[in-house]
């Protein structure tokens, strides 16, 4: 990736997200756990293991390169740190590492399953996005929101785009690359990086606000009742694939 100028962030996962598909095929059927009042609530199956960890092996990276960059170009951390050439590299390979988790999630047919369904925009994605309420479950939404497919679709669009322009920064000497072509690479990666450093905060705090989804990362269930608020397509199409056998 690049040298001072750069930055690096990514995602798939949008990324963030991606995770089984059919009841128990992908990441279990319905169990129950204790509420807080000690009642047993039904859970559903969302996310695999190798899931969440293409999902935080993805956001790792996506650490390194912002903090990384973040001593590169801000003068006083850059002194703070000094080591300018060590943290240059970390930054650099930690961006060339962003592809990684993604590929390797390729093996995982939960995982294509689910970016299949990223790649999917219907008509009730529309209907989400103009929506005011989005959490009384009156619009059918599938396993992800159109908030969820546009993220991880600016992220993985991202990191092909900061991986090139990266490649373009730090090899120009090999590439022979004249200034133009220098000037223009700077330009796209040291704004693309502020753009998706902004789309990262907005996820960190969506995820915030919502911790049932944030526990479905973490632990790969989720309540039911929140996925028939949040995602009712998906609560029928999961427990559709759990009746049908």
């Amino acid at each position: 990736m690049s040298p001072p100028r750069d930055r690096r962030a990514g995602g798939a996962h949008g990324q963030a997200d991606a995770g089984s598909a059919h009841g128990q095929a992908d990441a279990g059927g319905a169990h129950g756990r204790a509420d807080a009042g000690g009642a047993r609530e039904l859970t559903l199956g969302r996310f695999t293991g190798g899931e969440r960890w293409v999902h935080w092996a993805t956001a790792a990276l996506i650490g390194v390169c912002i903090l990384t960059a973040a001593f590169l170009y801000v003068g006083p951390l850059a002194i703070l740190a000094g080591r300018r050439r060590l943290i240059e590299l970390i930054h650099v390979y930690a961006g060339f590492a962003l592809p990684v988790p993604i590929l390797l999630g390729w093996l995982s047919r939960a995982f294509r399953r689910d970016v299949r369904r990223l790649n999917r925009f219907s008509p009730h994605d529309w209907a989400w996005l103009r929506s005011r309420d989005r959490r009384r479950g009156a619009v059918p939404v599938g396993k992800f929101n159109a908030g969820q497919k546009l993220n991880a679709a600016f992220i993985t669009g991202s990191i092909l785009v900061m991986l090139g322009s990266g490649v373009l920064l730090f090899w120009p000497d090999v590439l022979s690359l004249p200034l133009s072509t220098r000037v223009g690479a700077t330009f796209v990666h040291d704004w693309l990086a502020l753009a998706i450093f902004v789309v990262i905060l907005g996820h960190i705090w969506y995820a915030v606000r919502e911790p049932e989804a944030l526990h479905a990362m973490r632990t790969g269930r989720v309540p039911r009742s929140w996925a028939e608020r949040n995602h009712p397509g998906w609560l029928a199409e999961h427990e559709a694939g759990e009746h049908g056998g």
